[in-house]
């Protein structure tokens, strides 16, 4: 049944576990109003993680007289963007191959559009003066501890060379050099990925938007319903309502609890630590460079973070992936993560041992069977920038892009002239043959992965 025939009742707040550290990290900040009362807009997004910013700013550079409302159903910075690992990655990065590598003249597609969801970033952060610390192009390195870690580095290489993509190989001592430690006997260093500091990036994206002319954010408003009402579309939170002709749905996995896209999605969740910051001696025990990024080599590893900015010197470790097709997590998820993660950070350094975790959380992503976006439009007026496939920051830009120049009919002016439309996502098998076969494949590929877990 289309949205336009039927009011829709929305549950947008399945739980997040933990506190992210990336948020907490940063100063406190004074959040935008709920929205209390009724109003108009010509455009509306709801969302306003990579996705919902990133549109929001395409339309204020096609429409500069269009006003513009943001609907968050959290308070900036709460949510799956700020939970991210940070990396915007410019490459192929198929999470649900061996590797990363996909088909060729796919993949060449996928840099053309990574780029220039890259190139907007950067425009936005060069523009509204972000700091270092929540944009920076210093690349990243794929790590390997195994000797199957190191295959599929060199496969990915060869790859990427066949591409005509730069990527330099690094033996043990140059991992060495970097992490400090002895763990990793191998990477593959790429020089494009942009890495972030997701809360401070999403804050500093949405704080520069509100100060633009008619654009409006509404924090803690979480719409609870959806129907059209003549041409116009009317969705409803606790206490207000916002009415418009244009409206965006940037909720990733959450689209389906609009109506749209069920049984069609795959919602996964993911489970980072940050440490507590290292003493000066940690520091010096610890040695290797103060600032680097590092994905694991086999998609389903440990990605790494060491950083020196907004809280002093700390590690961050992501690893451990599970099914979740409820939307819905138990309380007690964490606990058992982390010992996994525990394990993990003192079997790569052990000299860091009495270094605790401060800050544990988990983070949803969204992937579909054929690896393809929930990018459309739904009905008339209604588009979808959703499912970005485990690579949030960049393919949720581009959605963002895109959606905002399908709902404003600037397509021939498209900042992303390679996307192209889509096939619907793959539909899921019947339950519980899906939750059993997903989590079944997880645990299996994660025992694959063996040391790069």
């Amino acid at each position: 049944m289309r949205a336009s025939q039927q009011v829709i009742r929305v549950d947008l707040k399945p739980p997040n576990l933990g506190v992210s550290g990336w948020n907490a990290l940063l100063p406190t900040r004074q959040a935008q109003p709920s929205l209390q009362q009724d109003i108009e807009a010509d455009y509306l997004i709801v969302g306003a993680g990579f996705a919902g910013l990133s549109a929001a700013r395409r339309l204020r550079q096609l429409d500069r007289q269009a006003t513009i409302v943001m609907l968050e159903a959290q308070e900036i910075g709460q949510g799956p963007a700020a939970r991210n690992s940070g990396f915007m990655i410019d490459l192929p990065h198929a999470l649900a191959s061996g590797g990363y590598a996909g088909d060729g003249a796919r993949d060449l597609r996928d840099i053309r559009m990574n780029r220039a969801a890259i190139a907007f970033a950067a425009d936005a952060a060069a523009s509204w003066s972000f700091v270092d610390e929540a944009f920076n192009p210093l690349g990243k390195i794929n790590a390997a501890a195994s000797r199957g870690g190191i295959e599929h580095n060199e496969t990915y290489a060869r790859h990427l060379d066949r591409l005509n993509e730069p990527c330099e190989l690094l033996d043990a001592k140059a991992m060495r050099d970097i992490s400090g430690g002895d763990y990793y006997q191998a990477g593959l260093h790429t020089p494009g990925t942009v890495i972030l500091q997701p809360a401070l990036y999403i804050r500093s994206f949405a704080d520069a938007l509100v100060h633009q002319e008619n654009c409006r954010l509404y924090e803690n408003s979480a719409v609870k319903f959806l129907c059209r009402k003549q041409d116009r579309w009317c969705l409803q939170t606790g206490r207000g309502s916002v009415t418009a002709p244009r409206v965006i749905l940037a909720v990733n996995g959450l689209i389906e609890t609009f109506g749209f896209y069920r049984r069609r999605l795959m919602h996964v969740n993911l489970y980072a630590s940050m440490t507590r910051e290292l003493s000066d001696t940690e520091v010096s025990e610890l040695g290797g460079e103060s600032c680097w990024a590092f994905t694991p080599s086999d998609p389903l590893g440990s990605t790494l973070r060491r950083i020196n900015a907004s809280g002093g010197h700390r590690l961050l470790i992501r690893n451990r992936c599970t099914y979740e097709g409820s939307l819905r997590l138990p309380k007690n998820r964490l606990d058992s993560i982390a010992r996994d993660h525990d394990r993990t950070f003192r079997a790569r350094f052990p000299m860091l041992s009495k270094v605790s975790m401060e800050y544990r959380w988990s983070g949803r992503l969204c992937l579909s069977r054929n690896n393809v976006a929930a990018i459309g439009k739904l009905d008339q007026g209604l588009y979808s920038a959703c499912c970005q496939n485990g690579l949030g920051i960049s393919r949720g830009t581009i959605a963002g892009i895109v959606t905002a120049e399908m709902a404003s009919d600037r397509q021939m002016d498209s900042l992303i002239p390679d996307y192209q439309a889509q096939p619907l996502p793959t539909k899921l098998f019947p339950e519980p043959f899906m939750t059993i076969g997903a989590r079944t494949v997880l645990k299996v590929k994660e025992w694959k992965a063996g040391k790069e877990l």
